[in-house]
């Protein structure tokens, strides 16, 4: 086992919530044998054994230390009548003054402030100080956790053992279909990646939220990533995919650019292409284009997973002939969002008649053979100024679909390799039954606590990798390579 107790330990201790925790919970007559951080410590220790999240399994894990480990611990007390192990009714008494105090006096859907803060320097704690700042990017995802309430009637959401859950549905980008559909809650993560250009950096888990299926996911993750921009640590590339990008301009991307952050992310089908003019200016993917632009490049979609390389090829080229027609950036946005651009034939990228400079430029470049009859703004002032609220959705680091986001979107892939291994039925996997309480603060505190062991995971596997090529290139050997599980026709695409 790469997780040792020893490790997680220093986890708790660092994290500093047990004590935190403690402080909240209420002074019993007689002191309670088992506090809020061994409770967690078990958690953990049980997680990291690959074992569901249920109680009796915790009081397994503490049980089956060593006897010096238990003293310590606590699990193994002096009473008036001798050493006293631990029992399981003391394991759901701490486990349930701990959800109490996590708890909402109201309870909405959403993680309390305290139980978002004690999630969020748990999995902070988990983290290597050498690791901390090696990358500001992160890919975020959602995924389904079920609850293990029964599913009631959509009419009487709110009535059941766990008023918090609700119907949700599995994948946004699909129609409603049975077998999609699911009760209890959404688990939104932030996966760190690394920096575009920059050194490979373990995909750990930096940030999680959970919120009822009820509430919007993509606005629960903006906002926990905003506070963490907010308590010091720099935001850089937030990659996602079209559930995220989908939302309101006023949920999702505009905090987090008022975060610091800079998106890369997919568009929804809805988004992509042409989507009204501003000022004469076509708006298409998050950027304006000239009123004549080739109708063909402006509805350029990304291609599937595993398109040929002469085809990947061929839609780079699209995308560079596209990114010639794009107005470009001539003012930096000011404090209020707003932006001047400036027509591509004045900065030498197209050449138009109705700007005569620029039909003195090479031939290589496109030409507007029929400009517009009634030239608009863009085409007859020497900028316009576009506010945050033209292209504030779909707006990003790269444009939609060239070859720099594409290359840059790929990283995402790390958040989906942290949902597949949380649901790996061969390991813990968060199937209906991995935890046995109602209610979204023992649930969330769990997942805290799987995510934090697999943090732990994560960093021996990149280590012993780390080991195994410092080794390789002592003996004059390359790094190894991962094999291939399929034959490709021809050279893969960068």
């Amino acid at each position: 086992m790469s997780v040792t107790l020893a490790g997680i330990e220093a986890i708790a201790a660092a994290s500093g919530i047990g004590e935190a925790i403690e402080q909240m919970l209420p002074d019993g007559v007689r002191g309670r044998q088992l506090t809020a951080g061994a409770l967690l410590t078990g958690m953990m220790l049980n997680l990291a054994d690959e074992r569901p999240a249920h109680l009796t399994r915790v009081l397994q894990a503490l049980t089956g230390l060593p006897e010096d480990d238990q003293w310590r611990l606590g699990v193994i007390a002096d009473w008036k009548d001798g050493p006293h192990q631990l029992t399981y009714r003391q394991v759901e008494h701490t486990a349930g003054l701990i959800r109490k105090a996590l708890d909402k006096e109201q309870p909405d859907g959403a993680a309390s402030e305290d139980l978002q803060q004690a999630c969020d320097q748990l999995l902070e704690a988990s983290i290597p100080a050498a690791f901390k700042n090696a990358s500001s990017s992160l890919a975020a995802d959602w995924t389904d956790v079920e609850a293990w309430a029964r599913p009631v009637p959509q009419e009487s959401a709110g009535s059941g053992a766990d008023p918090e859950a609700r119907w949700g549905h599995r994948n946004v980008n699909l129609k409603i279909q049975k077998g999609e559909m699911f009760f209890g809650y959404y688990l939104s993560a932030a996966t760190t990646v690394n920096d575009e250009d920059g050194p490979a950096v373990p995909e750990l888990t930096r940030r999680i939220t959970l919120c009822s299926c009820a509430r919007d996911p993509a606005a629960a993750l903006a906002q926990v990533l905003v506070d963490m921009a907010g308590s010091g640590i720099k935001l850089g590339d937030v990659l996602s995919d079209s559930g995220f990008s989908y939302r309101k301009a006023s949920t999702w991307a505009n905090p987090l650019r008022g975060a610091g952050a800079a998106l890369v992310q997919d568009l929804h089908p809805s988004d992509r292409g042409p989507r009204g003019t501003h000022e004469g200016a076509v708006i298409c993917n998050g950027n304006l284009y000239c009123p004549k632009t080739p109708a063909a490049l402006l509805h350029l979609a990304p291609l599937p997973p595993g398109a040929e390389p002469a085809d990947v090829a061929a839609r780079d080229q699209q995308t560079t002939e596209l990114a010639r027609y794009k107005l470009g950036l001539h003012a930096a946005e000011d404090a209020d969002g707003y932006r001047r651009h400036a027509c591509p034939a004045v900065t030498g990228k197209i050449r138009c008649p109705l700007r005569p400079d620029s039909m003195n430029l090479s031939r290589d470049r496109p030409e507007i053979l029929a400009p517009p009859e009634h030239p608009p703004a863009c085409c007859s002032q020497q900028t316009i100024t576009a506010g945050p609220d033209v292209t504030d959705k779909t707006r990003q680091k790269h444009d939609y679909p060239s070859k720099q986001w594409r290359r840059s979107y790929r990283r995402r892939t790390a958040a989906e390799r942290l949902n597949s291994s949380i649901k790996d039925t061969a390991t813990s996997t968060i199937a209906r039954g991995w935890i046995r309480l109602m209610g979204l603060t023992p649930l969330m505190l769990s997942l805290a606590c799987l995510t934090a062991v697999r943090n732990q995971r994560i960093l021996a596997a990149y280590q012993a990798r780390q080991d195994d090529d410092a080794r390789r290139a002592a003996n004059g050997k390359p790094p190894r390579a991962r094999r291939r599980r399929r034959e490709l026709t021809g050279t893969a695409p960068p």
